[in-house]
Order: C-alpha cells, then structure tokens, then sequence
C-alpha cells in the first residue's frame, strides 16, 4: 500500500464518518478537535494515521466502512499501517 492510495483511504473514511453524525461527533471528542479545525488538523503529519486507527478500533465501524467503500477490511489495516506505522506491542515480564 503506497503513502498515497493510504491517504485516498484515510480521507474516503473520514468522509464516511462524517455522514454519520454521532460517529463524526465521537472522533472529534476522543480526537479533540472542532469541525472548525478538521482541516488545518489533516494537514498534520499523523492525522490521517489516526483517522484509520480510530476506524479500526472497532470491528463493526471498520466492516461498515468496508462495505461502504466496496473495501477489503485488510487494505484498511494495511493503509493504517501506512500512514500510522506497525502496531507496537509491549512484552510484560
């Protein structure tokens, strides 16, 4: 998945969240942003990473934009590592 086809991907899934009021309003709360400041923000490094992490966070908004979008549920986890870089797990002794 190029940095490119990722960042299509990340803006398709902010559109689809953004039709959705509820969800929309739930990623600007947990994101802390404004509908007044979305733009200036997708304009920083790590935004749209956050957009597709936020979208896979939970299965069924993840599968729902799938569907939308005609979208393999992989090629999302594939665009968020992308932008977003490999998940990182922490070993516990």
């Amino acid at each position: 998945m190029t940095p490119e086809a990722a960042e299509r991907m990340a803006i398709q899934a902010l559109s689809f969240m953004a039709e959705t009021p509820e969800e929309f309003a739930r990623f600007l709360a947990l994101s802390g942003l404004d509908p007044t400041s979305i733009r200036a923000a997708a304009a920083e490094p790590g935004f749209l990473g956050g957009v597709l992490t936020y979208l896979c966070e939970e299965e069924a908004r993840l599968l729902a934009f799938a569907r939308h979008g005609g979208i393999d549920p992989a090629d999302v986890a594939r665009a968020r590592a992308a932008l977003a870089g490999p998940d990182w797990e922490h070993e516990h002794p």
